[in-house]
């Protein structure tokens, strides 16, 4: 008998706060935090312009706070934020359907564009899988670019059907909130759009 799958997007969707800047802040602390977006402004509008793409903006935001960083520092941060802040931001309506998948026998992933190390001790603890966005080190230091591409819009899609063989699958249910969610709300057979939303 075939199971169910279901996707969800991270940010705005499971989260009702963006993780890259609520783990930003946890990492570097507020005042510095602010300061840098002070630097990143025309970054920031440009972005907003589509002047520069997502993934560049963001290539662009996390190296200005990060590069150079030691990865086991880096990674040790992203874990301790996991375990204790992430449910802080996490939406009790959409951890209850995840709660429900998981009871009906389906298969649950988590789909975001956010960095895989600030979600994966959380995913663990959930016990759903992941797929996201991966940041690349040299010699141990992040260097501030991603190692895969940023994981958005019809990278969400490339990255499952690299994962999994959906014709393995009976119901694809998929769950997002914003435009990089629209590829994957199309290739569901159920799609929800800001289901959580308070």
């Amino acid at each position: 008998m075939k199971k169910n799958i279901a996707f969800f997007d991270f940010d705005g969707t499971i989260s009702n706060k963006d993780s890259l800047v609520e783990f930003t802040q946890y990492a570097v602390g507020k005042p510095r935090y602010y300061m840098g977006i002070i630097y990143l402004t025309p970054i920031l509008i440009a972005f907003k312009l589509k002047i520069i793409k997502n993934h560049k903006a963001k290539e662009m935001f996390l190296s200005h706070f990060f590069k150079n960083w030691n990865r086991d520092k880096f990674v040790n941060i992203a874990d301790n934020y996991s375990f204790e802040e992430l449910d802080k931001i996490v939406r009790k309506k959409a951890l209850d359907k995840i709660k429900w998948h998981k009871n009906q026998g389906d298969k649950v992933v988590v789909v975001s564009a956010s960095i895989h190390c600030w979600l994966l001790e959380w995913c663990k603890r959930e016990d759903i899988s992941l797929i996201s966005t991966k940041l690349d080190y040299i010699d141990d230091k992040l260097t501030g670019r991603f190692a895969t591409p940023n994981c958005y819009g019809q990278e969400k899609v490339s990255r499952i059907h690299e994962a999994y063989y959906l014709k393995d699958y009976n119901i694809i249910y998929a769950y997002g909130d914003s435009l990089g969610d629209k590829e994957l709300l199309e290739l569901a057979h159920k799609p929800f759009f800001k289901p959580f939303s308070d």
